[in-house]
């Protein structure tokens, strides 16, 4: 009788890490630990000149015609990387037409706004700049505002060196690439991936994989949860209008192909409990009843209450740590700094 209770005590202890080692691998087929390190950047070296430049640049609401918007209005690193609104308000106080995703690691994304149509942060960065509801400045406005300030150019000179000419908008673009590469944030799931069995909970473990054999992962895995490939919301059931504006085609906007009608790129997932509201329209703001209305409209799942909570457990075991930022202390203006206007064009 002794012997049965130590062996089946036995048994019951080399359960619990065999199982999570089985998890674990299965997991690791799908998803990959955020780099311990600053990711590599395409044709732009990150330095840190480049990374400070970029970070003072990212701050500051001077690159907007108005100067009142920066990338950080839209992008707020306080509150998850995002606003926190519906749609973005920008220029004159116009409403933008998409919810702003979030800037934290997304340069692990395969491309940039919900329509993937900038390739890179660097890309990215040049539109709201340039987009009426948005910033609502040129690129050559841009470059007399920065060249005017000699802080600026100093900074530019140390972050290009090798240019003779370095205070530009291609240049503005890639030093806040850099900085935005910096915006890495790992998570529990990371600890996890990584060998940590304590890191995540164990109704995090059953999301997991509820995540995974529902085929959520199926859209969203990689380093990123998402971030890559480009999906019709409403694969199996489309969400009515209050979630899925008519007017709003996606990608098609970019391509122009009917097959990309109402497509839009996998959300990433990292940090999805911070960013609410959800979706590119911005229409729901509970996280359960977004995970309710992916599983009923791109699996056609309904799901019962406790594959709910599970499965929010397990995306808040995404929420990460940021990297401490201190706030840049911006150049002064001088009498050549071109003075802000609020017309709407």
């Amino acid at each position: 009788m002794k012997r049965t209770l130590i062996l089946a005590l036995m048994t019951s202890a080399l359960a619990g890490p065999v199982m999570a080692d089985a998890l674990r691998d299965r997991a690791a087929a799908e998803f990959k630990p955020l780099p311990s390190t600053i990711p590599a950047v395409k044709d732009n070296p990150v330095t840190p000149e480049k990374i400070e430049l970029g970070k003072a640049l990212f701050f500051d609401p001077r690159l907007s015609a108005s100067g009142v918007f920066s990338c950080a209005s839209c992008h707020n690193l306080a509150t998850g990387g995002d606003d926190n609104m519906e749609t973005s308000v920008g220029h004159g106080w116009q409403k933008g037409p998409r919810n702003s995703p979030t800037v934290l690691n997304a340069v692990l994304n395969e491309a940039q706004f919900w329509d993937g149509r900038a390739d890179d942060l660097a890309a990215q960065a040049k539109g709201p700049i340039q987009a009426g509801v948005e910033m609502a400045n040129t690129p050559e406005q841009v470059e007399v505002t920065l060249k005017s300030m000699p802080q600026y150019v100093a900074w530019f000179t140390a972050a290009f060196p090798a240019e003779p000419d370095p205070v530009n908008f291609d240049n503005m673009a890639k030093a806040i690439e850099a900085f935005e590469a910096t915006l890495i944030t790992p998570a529990p799931f990371d600890a996890w991936l990584n060998g940590d069995d304590n890191a995540m909970s164990e109704d995090a473990k059953a999301g997991l994989t509820l995540f995974m054999d529902k085929g959520c992962s199926s859209c969203h895995s990689g380093v990123n949860v998402g971030g890559h490939g480009y999906y019709p919301f409403g694969l199996i059931e489309k969400p009515g209008a209050e979630i899925l504006p008519p007017g709003d085609k996606g990608r098609f906007a970019v391509t122009e192909t009917v097959d990309d009608e109402y497509v839009f790129r996998a959300s990433p997932l990292r940090n999805i409990a911070l960013t609410a509201p959800y979706f590119h329209s911005g229409k729901v703001w509970d996280l359960a009843v977004a995970v309710e209305v992916m599983a009923e409209s791109q699996l056609g799942e309904q799901l019962a209450p406790e594959e709910t909570a599970q499965l929010v457990a397990f995306l808040d075991s995404l929420t990460g740590t940021l990297p401490p930022v201190t706030l840049p202390v911006l150049p002064a203006e001088t009498a050549e700094t071109p003075r802000p206007s609020s017309e709407v064009k």
